[in-house]
């Protein structure tokens, strides 16, 4: 396997998605699809991507995918994330953690809580789903 540094991302940069394609120039490589342990929380920002935000108290598992990110790809993915998005540490349910994207709690402020969909595409199934009915 190559050298990188393993990145979870829960919105617009998984695959098939808006931001894919900046992991993708960046070098990184898919490795698997995870969820987190049951401390995350997560916002719809103005349905154009979500924000997980780790919690004391009623958490949710939410679903993710987990990158292999060259080191100085990381960077470059990071800087081209929309405003309030940043790194910190996820744990999933395997009890890893690794690095991911994180919303700051303000940006979650008067947006629209989609934990209880459990992801991002599951939240965007529904709104196509809604859309279509």
């Amino acid at each position: 396997m190559a050298e990188g540094i393993k990145l979870a991302v829960n919105g617009t940069l998984m695959r098939g998605l808006e931001l894919n394609a900046n992991l993708l120039k960046a070098g990184a490589e898919f490795l698997y699809e995870a969820d987190t342990t049951p401390v995350y929380r997560l916002w719809s920002i103005g349905d154009v991507h979500p924000a997980m935000v780790r919690v004391s108290s009623g958490g949710t598992a939410v679903a993710l995918e987990v990158w292999l990110v060259p080191p100085a790809g990381l960077v470059q993915v990071l800087l081209q994330e929309p405003p309030g998005l940043s790194i910190g540490k996820v744990t999933l349910a395997t009890g890893e953690t690794v690095l991911g994207v994180l919303g700051e709690p303000i940006l979650c402020e008067g947006q629209r809580e989609i934990s209880a969909y459990g992801g991002w595409r599951a939240y965007l199934a529904q709104c196509e789903s809604s859309a279509t009915a």
